[in-house]
């Protein structure tokens, strides 16, 4: 999809909720609706310009960046400066971004708007739930740089390690291979810390025979991948083994169902049911996934709540896991692309159990 397109379909919106243009503050949107990468800066779309309002550590990168803007250089306030180009474009109203505008700033600009009205909300967001072919390859470089960082920390982990360690080597070894920075907080949780589902790396050493949860992520050009491994570092006793594999049944069969015209409901539901078989869906608490792009957490979900359809294109994650207080937990997780006949995920780290003995 061109910038042209882009645009088009914001423009669609904007005659769609009856606003004269729209005023642009989330950076992920700055970014998908004009190619820049930087903050401290606004675009005012409107039917017929393009103005993106930035100072002066910016103005030269915008011009690159943003060919399609008319590129304002601000010296006297961002939100002063949107004001007096919403009124030169005799805007008589003023949409915005009531899910990333501050309350603070929205009454500053209210102010400075003076007569033209700023009442609309609007989500951008929804425009980003399809990807296109070029943000598609960049996910799938971004989780090709996950699955080698996962191939080369099980060269790497060893009894003693802390978590945290183990954290800063994947780290690096994603950054070494293009990413721009982790996706998010790493996760590594091990023995009974394993059920902190969003247990980041701590100084605890890893123990021998203790289970290791390890969910991380690359930035490609902006994009983000997630991926999670659950491996043990030594033999693994009974147990352990058998609630990987109710996890990796539930991971699959989900993975199974999910295609175009079906819910988040429905596929969660499916992951669900699978750990119920087992008496397992009481440790599992959280949804079964998330889109991802430009942000690690995108709409649409995979919950329990989850309404929307899911589309071609699409991108989701499939991360069940049970979690138990005092023993520990398992969590498996895919990248996973909505295709016209099904999906495909594209984190292709193996899912097999692991035992890493030293």
């Amino acid at each position: 999809m061109s910038m042209t397109d882009r645009i088009a379909r914001l423009r669609a919106l904007l005659s769609q909720k009856i606003v004269d243009a729209v005023l642009i503050t989330k950076e992920e949107n700055l970014h998908y609706f004009s190619g820049f990468r930087g903050d401290s800066t606004v675009l005012i779309v409107t039917h017929d310009r393009l103005v993106l309002v930035t100072d002066s550590r910016y103005t030269e990168q915008a011009a690159v960046q943003a060919p399609d803007y008319e590129i304002v250089e601000q010296r006297d306030g961002l939100y002063r400066k949107a004001a007096e180009i919403a009124a030169d474009c005799g805007v008589l109203a003023l949409g915005f971004e009531g899910s990333a505008l501050v309350y603070d700033a929205y009454e500053k600009l209210k102010e400075l708007l003076g007569e033209i009205s700023f009442d609309t909300s609007l989500t951008l967001d929804r425009l980003r739930q399809v990807k296109d072919a070029d943000e598609i390859a960049l996910i799938r470089r971004a989780c090709a740089i996950a699955d080698a960082a996962f191939a080369h920390i099980l060269t790497y982990i060893e009894p003693g390690m802390t978590e945290l360690e183990v954290a800063a080597e994947m780290e690096h070894f994603m950054q070494r291979e293009g990413s721009e920075r982790p996706a998010f907080q790493t996760i590594v949780a091990s023995g009974v810390r394993g059920s902190l589902p969003h247990g980041v790396a701590s100084e605890k050493k890893i123990a021998r025979g203790e289970l290791v949860t390890m969910d991380f992520g690359a930035v490609c050009m902006g994009y983000h991948s997630d991926i999670t491994r659950t491996v043990s570092v030594g033999h693994a006793d009974p147990r352990q083994r058998t609630l990987y594999n109710a996890v990796m049944t539930a991971q699959q069969r989900a993975l199974a169902a999910i295609r175009p015209g079906v819910t988040g409901i429905e596929v969660d539901r499916i992951a669900r049911d699978s750990l119920a078989e087992e008496a397992l869906d009481q440790y599992f608490g959280h949804g079964l996934g998330h889109s991802l792009g430009l942000e690690i957490h995108e709409e649409p979900h995979l919950s329990k709540s989850g309404n929307d359809i899911l589309r071609p294109n699409m991108l989701i994650t499939d991360e069940p896991g049970v979690y138990i207080p005092g023993w520990g937990g398992i969590r498996i997780e895919d990248t996973v692309l909505v295709t016209p006949g099904g999906a495909e995920a594209l984190t292709r780290a193996p899912k097999e159990f692991i035992e890493i003995c030293i």
